[in-house]
């Protein structure tokens, strides 16, 4: 079990009344401790089990401008005397930074809304046990499997987080994870693939045989891909894929990299930079959200935020010491986004899939093609060649290009968005993407 709230908060404030004995002008402690257990197969035979525990405080002073932090997984006070002795010391070394501060008091946290975050449900290992072989010998039920991994894992974690202003408060999450890893064989290749299953509560986890069955499905439909020519075509990418431009999108506006001056969306609040189509939201008090929170790494509150209204780029993600910088509150957002998704599109799966009578489904991407600075995009990809809405053949060693500046004015959604992961995305369909084949 992980440690209580009293625990974790006693080992704060003792740490806050040290720094301010010891000289420090303001000071913050966050203190966490997570358990995790793991089950993993491989082949329909149990391969390994494990077990972390993981405690630890980070402490943070100030005096005056000055800044430094510290961090530790031993909480016995005197280790902890030894800690703030040290970051204050090293504290009053450091050069004088004039953003350095704790969040403004009239933005912190005051109330905590329930979220329902954490199921104290614990799954021994004989049910996690139980649960893979039921989701392995789902994945190998067709012959061209021929390889298979899976796992179980359970994570509770706690935390509480208190700062010199009087601000101390924390919670406790819980996720319970499946997935399965499976590769198929026939005369012309080899394919992978994978589908997986997170929840906060042990009940909503996705059925073992049919999580099994679908990463099998998924890896059996790409085998014998076919190579295509280059071309510049129409992009459908895939719920899971999609997702992962709403992450590129979230680091562009993080108000880290625009006030350095690194992002291609610096100076672009209140311009249009998608259709008018497009609305991203960021909403942090999702029930049982994977993303959700009741206020950000530094106790500041979190609301919802429609980060793009009709197209139109409203708000960046702004911490505090990146926020002094570029003038602006924060908005809660340090640490990054919540739960982040593009809203619904108005088109149905497979309407979209009929919009042009040929078109590339791409169901991976491989490569960390994303330039914030530039906007430039390039990736390689494996996906289904579409014509008249209809999956033809797989396609494999293929290359996706352009820039965001000109793919995020191009995006169809469709109506098919669902919360499976922390950011979510519909299937989505660029226009005039640059593919190279052989």
């Amino acid at each position: 079990m992980v440690k209580d709230q009293e625990f974790l908060e006693k080992k704060a404030l003792y740490c806050l009344g040290l720094a301010k004995k010891l000289g420090a002008t303001q000071s913050s402690v966050v203190v966490n401790n997570s358990v995790s257990e793991t089950v993993n197969f491989r082949n329909k035979k149990l391969d390994e089990s494990n077990r972390s525990d993981d405690l630890g405080i980070n402490i943070t002073t100030y005096i005056g401008k000055k800044k430094s932090s510290i961090s530790s997984s031993n909480l016995l006070n005197d280790n902890l005397n030894t800690l703030m002795e040290k970051c204050v010391e090293t504290t009053k070394n450091t050069p004088e930074d004039e953003f350095n501060s704790l969040p403004d008091k009239d933005l912190l946290a005051k109330t905590i809304k329930d979220l329902n975050l954490f199921d104290d449900t614990h799954v021994e290992n004989d049910q996690k046990i139980d649960y893979l072989k039921k989701l392995e010998a789902s994945a190998s039920d067709d012959k061209r499997i021929i390889n298979t991994e899976s796992s179980f894992s359970e994570n509770k974690s706690n935390f509480i987080l208190a700062n010199s202003d009087g601000f101390c408060n924390g919670y406790k999450t819980s996720s319970f994870t499946a997935s399965s890893v499976t590769v198929a064989k026939d005369e012309k290749s080899m394919e992978r693939d994978y589908e997986y299953t997170n929840k906060c509560f042990l009940k909503d986890l996705d059925d073992a045989e049919e999580l099994g069955k679908l990463a099998a499905t998924q890896t059996i439909r790409k085998l014998s891909p076919k190579k295509i020519g280059s071309e510049k075509i129409s992009v459908i990418f895939d719920k899971r894929i999609a997702k992962g431009m709403l992450s590129t999108f979230a680091s562009a506006i993080s108000a880290s990299a625009v006030s350095r001056g690194t992002s291609f969306l610096k100076d672009k609040i209140n311009q249009n930079i998608f259709s008018k189509r497009i609305n991203i939201i960021d909403k942090p008090d999702i029930l049982k959200g994977l993303g959700s929170r009741y206020f950000d790494s530094e106790g500041v509150k979190t609301e919802t935020l429609k980060l793009v209204d009709q197209g139109t780029l409203k708000h960046y993600l702004i911490d505090t010491y990146n926020g002094k910088k570029l003038n602006l509150k924060s908005n809660g957002r340090c640490g990054g986004t919540s739960n982040l998704y593009f809203d619904n599109g108005n088109i149905s799966f497979k309407d979209l899939l009929n919009l042009n009578s040929k078109s590339i489904y791409i169901t991976e991407t491989i490569g960390h093609g994303s330039n914030i600075v530039t906007g430039d995009y390039s990736v390689g990809a494996t996906g289904f060649l579409v014509e008249q809405g209809e999956f033809k053949y797989p396609i494999n060693e293929i290359t996706i290009a352009g820039n965001f500046k000109d793919m995020f004015k191009n995006i169809t959604l469709a109506n098919d968005l669902e919360f499976k992961y922390a950011t979510n995305s519909p299937t989505m369909m660029i226009d005039g993407m640059v593919v190279a084949g052989k």
